[in-house]
C-alpha cells in the first residue's frame, strides 16, 4: 500500500514538474501579418462621380498588405503616394498591388486620373503601431 503511494506521489510529482517545464518555456508565437483585401474601382451613375467600393483598410505596421482592385466601369488606377504605388486599373482586370506597411499613420488611396480624387475617389488606409 505505501508502495502505490509513493508511486501515484511520484508520478504527480513528475507531472507538475513537466507541466511547469513547459508552461515557462516561452511559445513561438506565428502571427498572421499578411492582410488581404478586396475592392472594386468604378463610375457610378447614380451618384455621377468615380468611387472605391472600400472606403478604408486598417492594417498594423509591418504587415504585409495585399489589395485586390478591379475596375468595372470608367479608367481608373491606384495609387498611394507614401508607398509609391501607382498601378494602372484595366477594365475588368483584377490588379494585385501588394506592399509592407512600413510606416505608422493614416495614408491616403485614391484614382489620379483627372477629378476623380476631387470627386471623392479616395480612401484611407489607417497603420497603427
Amino acid at each position: 500500500m505505501r508502495k502505490s503511494i509513493f508511486i501515484v506521489l511520484a508520478v504527480a510529482l513528475i507531472a507538475g514538474a513537466a507541466l511547469f517545464v513547459w508552461k515557462s518555456k516561452p511559445m513561438n508565437v506565428v502571427t498572421n501579418t499578411n492582410k488581404e483585401f478586396s475592392m472594386t474601382a468604378y463610375y457610378d451613375p447614380a451618384i455621377k462621380k468615380p468611387v472605391f467600393s472600400l472606403p478604408q483598410m486598417i492594417v498594423k505596421k509591418g504587415d504585409k498588405v495585399k489589395v485586390k482592385v478591379t475596375n468595372t466601369m470608367g479608367m481608373h488606377d491606384f495609387t498611394i503616394d507614401e508607398f509609391k504605388i501607382k498601378e494602372e486599373l484595366p477594365m475588368n482586370k483584377e490588379v494585385v498591388v501588394e506592399f509592407t506597411a512600413d510606416k505608422a499613420g493614416e495614408f491616403i488611396y485614391y484614382c489620379s486620373k483627372p477629378g476623380h480624387r476631387q470627386n471623392g475617389q479616395w480612401g484611407t488606409l489607417k497603420v497603427t503601431e
